[in-house]
């Protein structure tokens, strides 16, 4: 039986292998148990150093990071190791070449390895490599070093992950410029030279060195040194260790900034991630993405045309409207019980509007201004509650002209003015038996007809 969430992020913090080891698991599979796990365990994260190694394939990062761990063992640091693999394309796993070559670490309590998959992602790292790098940190160690897969010129996540980020380069691979060109040269923090007794070694640092020098560098600005190593042998290590503290020490006052850029770009992935999952498994029907796709490639409509389209059926719900005799003491009842946050009053016509901030779909409180306003009749008849939901469209008059096409009626003929600057019209409830309907265009949205014709006193709920 699975440990609770609870039990293993508590054995995970008191520095459990096993903990440890199922906790990337789950963060890996993307499982909502991982989700939680992050959720209790972030805010005792963010203590570890990590160092990102990333560079071509064969430049002898996985050596390098070997010798790399044993001297940060020397000096009594813990170490984990997240090795990004290729994926097997016959199990879905990571090929596990780059722990082969650290097996001399097997059974060093203060080291844990890991490889994983990148599953089709791109960038050089595993979809979750950020999160079980969490893991790791709440776990308890010290530094942690992320070992991309091999990179071309544009695969340059490591950046976004890393505290530090190390570009192995080798000598003897042609046109070392060529290799250089693109994203690699601004990801790296410093540059390594590996297999640097080969020949070429010389010209590949200089090569690196004269693209350097190409940048203008303010003298406060941290320069990428180029450091040379012999990982085989165990040149040079130390003093790539030492370059890695003084960035360590130069950066001490920046890596706020740095981290905060990352929170951002993980943020934005996760949710373009969840947004892309919600979309496919709960909005569409089966086949209507790809239905939509061969419309695209059949010039039946265009991309930004689809993504309107397709980014309306998701947030087509937009308020619920709640007649109240007084929307201040309601906003205080819901402030107090639930902690929800409701924006400020505004009025319009003949009723004053307050909107609760659900974190999804809004609360339109409605109260009315005196006892003219329909909202009084609503509440005189049926009392308090539910009285009408709003639907929100990108074109209000295209979407007035396609239901009138269906049959529906209108209680307004034409659209009308709304709270925040947005146009809105209402559905007559004999065409929503019996709900009254409010569709709604955002302030913003293009306008296809002529200004909007008002009668003096109308200005029902939105």
């Amino acid at each position: 039986m699975t440990a609770p969430v609870s039990t293993l992020s508590d054995r995970l913090l008191a520095g459990d292998p096993r903990a440890l080891a199922r906790a990337i698991s789950l963060v890996e599979n993307e499982t909502p148990e991982g989700a939680a796990l992050i959720g209790r365990i972030y805010a005792k994260t963010g203590h570890a150093y990590l160092i990102g190694v990333t560079g071509p394939p064969g430049a002898g990062k996985s050596t390098l990071v070997d010798r790399m761990v044993a001297l940060l063992r020397a000096q009594g640091r813990t170490v984990g190791v997240l090795c990004v693999d290729p994926t097997s394309p016959y199990s879905g796993g990571a090929i596990l070449g780059d722990r082969v070559r650290m097996q001399s670490h097997a059974g060093d309590a203060g080291v844990f390895i890991r490889s994983m998959a990148t599953r089709g992602h791109l960038g050089g790292l595993a979809g979750t490599t950020a999160e079980a790098a969490l893991v790791l940190d709440a776990a308890g160690y010290d530094v942690i070093i992320i070992e991309t897969v091999g990179v071309g010129q544009d695969e340059v996540d490591i950046v976004r992950t890393a505290d530090v980020s190390l570009v192995v380069m080798v000598p003897g691979t042609g046109d070392e410029v060529q290799a250089l060109k693109a994203g690699i040269m601004e990801i790296a923090d410093i540059f390594v030279v590996n297999k640097a007794d080969r020949e070429g070694a010389d010209r590949t640092a200089a090569s690196i060195e004269a693209m350097l020098a190409l940048e203008m560098w303010d003298e406060a600005e941290w320069k990428p040194p180029v450091m040379r190593t012999e990982a085989t042998a165990n040149r040079g290590t130390a003093e790539l260790l030492d370059m890695i503290e003084q960035f360590r020490a130069y950066s001490g006052e920046r890596v706020g900034a740095r981290r905060r850029a990352r929170a951002e770009w993980r943020l934005r992935e996760i949710l373009s991630r969840r947004f892309m999952q919600h979309l496919e498994r709960d909005v569409l029907a089966p086949g209507e993405f790809d239905r939509t796709l061969d419309r695209i490639a059949g010039r039946e409509i265009d991309p930004y045309g689809a993504a309107a389209a397709l980014m309306a059926k998701t947030s087509a719900l937009d308020h619920v409207g709640i007649a109240v005799e007084d929307s201040t003491a309601m906003r205080e009842l819901i402030s107090r019980l639930f902690g929800l946050a409701t924006g400020e009053p505004e009025e319009v016509g003949l009723h004053r509007l307050r909107f609760v901030d659900t974190g999804g779909t809004s609360l339109e409180l409605i109260e009315p201004v005196n006892a003219e306003a329909p909202i009084a009749k609503f509440l005189a008849r049926k009392g308090a509650g539910l009285h009408h939901i709003c639907l929100r469209v990108e074109n209000i008059e295209r979407a007035m002209a396609d239901l009138r096409a269906k049959g529906v009626e209108f209680i307004d003929a034409e659209p009308r003015q709304g709270a925040h600057g947005s146009r809105i019209a209402f559905i007559h409830p004999s065409s929503a038996c019996g709900l009254l309907v409010e569709i709604k265009q955002p302030a913003g949205a293009p306008v296809d007809s002529a200004p909007v014709r008002r009668s003096p006193g109308e200005g029902g709920p939105h």
